[in-house]
C-alpha cells in the first residue's frame, strides 16, 4: 500500500499540535498504523511529539521511491536531527 506522505505528515503535524507534552493516542495511533510498533511502544519510545514528527520524517525518507544512495545521503545530512530516533530505535532492537 502506498502512503500519500504529504497527508499523512499533514495529519500528523495536526495530531502533534494537539499533543502537548506527551504523545498521545491518536498520534501513537497514527504511526503505528504504519510501523510494526503498537501504539504503546511509540508512546514509550518517543514520548515527545517532536520526536514523533522527526521519525516520520526519516520514515519517508526510507519509504519514498528512489535510489537507495539518495536515501543514505539525506539521512548523513540531517544525521544530528535523526540521530536520536535512529538510537533509541536500535535500542529496541539490540
Amino acid at each position: 500500500m502506498a502512503i500519500d506522505w504529504d497527508k499523512f505528515q499533514g495529519e500528523l503535524d495536526k495530531l502533534i499540535d494537539e499533543a502537548g507534552d506527551k504523545t498521545d493516542e491518536k498520534l501513537a495511533g497514527k504511526i503505528s498504523t504504519i510501523t510494526h510498533l503498537t501504539d504503546e511502544e511509540v508512546k514509550r519510545l518517543f514520548p515527545d511529539p517532536a520526536d514523533v514528527k522527526k521519525l516520520a520524517e526519516l520514515m519517508e525518507i526510507v519509504k519514498r521511491e528512489g535510489d537507495r544512495n539518495n536515501k543514505i545521503n539525506q539521512i548523513v545530512t540531517n544525521a544530528e536531527e535523526f540521530g536520536g530516533i535512529i538510537l533509541t530505535l536500535m535500542s529496541k532492537f539490540v
